[in-house]
């Protein structure tokens, strides 16, 4: 039996939130710092669990306040994904000078209704949203041990 909120939480391994945090401060230790991204891998489904992280360029051209994922690297990164027996989750970017939000930006760059999308902060800060159509609900983190 799921949980009643279990459509509001995202479980993330260790070894994922760690991996985020790590290419997180990569982007933000760069000179001007620039917003890293990427694809959740994992299982679709409520709660979704994410249990890989795969790293896309980030191709804005304002790299230090916008993200966007380099379009024909994310389908060959989601190919990837499902050739290996998983799902794409989701999305993950980093802010690496600011709160991890969505900004104006990250809601009107959305498209993928349903899917997570993941916020990193350095030094330590990571966020989990469900993007609607509408906007960006909340999602509770639960972090698992690696396995």
């Amino acid at each position: 039996m799921s949980h009643p909120d279990s459509d509001n939480t995202l479980h993330l391994t260790a070894s994922v939130r760690d991996a985020l945090l790590d290419h997180a401060r990569e982007g933000a230790e760069r000179e001007p710092p620039e917003e890293i991204c990427g694809v959740l891998a994992g299982e679709r489904g409520l709660p979704d669990r994410a249990t890989g992280a795969r790293h896309v360029p980030n191709v804005a051209t304002h790299p230090r306040t916008a993200y966007e994922l380099d379009p024909a690297a994310t389908m060959a990164t989601i190919d990837r994904i499902e050739d290996a027996g998983d799902e794409a989750v989701g999305f993950y970017h980093s802010h690496p000078e600011t709160d991890p939000v969505p900004s104006a930006t990250d809601r009107a760059r959305a498209t993928w209704e349903g899917y997570v999308y993941v916020i990193v902060s350095p030094p330590d800060a990571v966020r989990a949203y469900r993007y609607t159509g509408d906007g960006f609900a909340n999602l509770r983190l639960q972090v698992e041990r690696s396995e």
